[in-house]
């Protein structure tokens, strides 16, 4: 089981490194070092390819992580889903604008109002009951919304807001 104290200093230092002014007055993030699982861009205040935040594992897994166990649509019983909350990935690139167009590697889009990640504590899960998520098996990244927390969100708007296979965000 991970040390709260050191997962907790971990995630302070990466937004801490993440928001280093370069000498032009930008703000970047630190580059990845492994392979990028996703791209953020569009209305953002921190970038480190061209414009847009590319975030491997390793930058995910550094941010405060967050579990989720809701029943969903796609499983016969609840799963608990660990990852960051969209908010908090939002916040490490600086993100400003009024919608989310959430893309998938099978090429799915769709426009998600950034207000959800603030109203709800939506997960960018990498982790099914403990184990990484494979593209096999939905992932590596899964947005998730909490539908046993408000019966509202049980119905088929915010299931189709539910990215599997995430790998891009654009801040419009």
């Amino acid at each position: 089981m991970r040390n709260p104290h050191v997962a907790r200093r971990r995630a302070l230092l990466a937004v801490a490194a993440a928001a280093l002014p370069l000498r032009s007055g930008a703000q970047a993030l630190r580059a990845p070092a492994g392979a990028v699982v996703l791209r953020i861009g569009g209305h953002i205040g921190r970038s480190n390819e061209g414009g847009r935040a590319a975030l491997d594992m390793a930058m995910i897994e550094a941010l405060a992580q967050h579990d989720l166990t809701t029943k969903t649509p796609w499983f016969k019983q609840p799963r608990r889903f660990t990852g960051p909350l969209l908010r908090d990935v939002l916040t490490l690139v600086g993100a400003e604008g009024e919608t989310l167009r959430i893309g998938a590697l099978n090429d799915y889009r769709i426009d998600v109002p950034s207000a959800d990640a603030q109203r709800y504590d939506v997960v960018l899960a990498r982790l099914i009951d403990g184990k990484a998520i494979t593209v096999r098996e939905k992932g590596p990244l899964f947005m998730i919304y909490p539908f046993d927390s408000d019966a509202a969100l049980r119905n088929p708007v915010y299931y189709s807001r539910s990215v599997w296979q995430l790998t891009s965000i654009d801040v419009l």
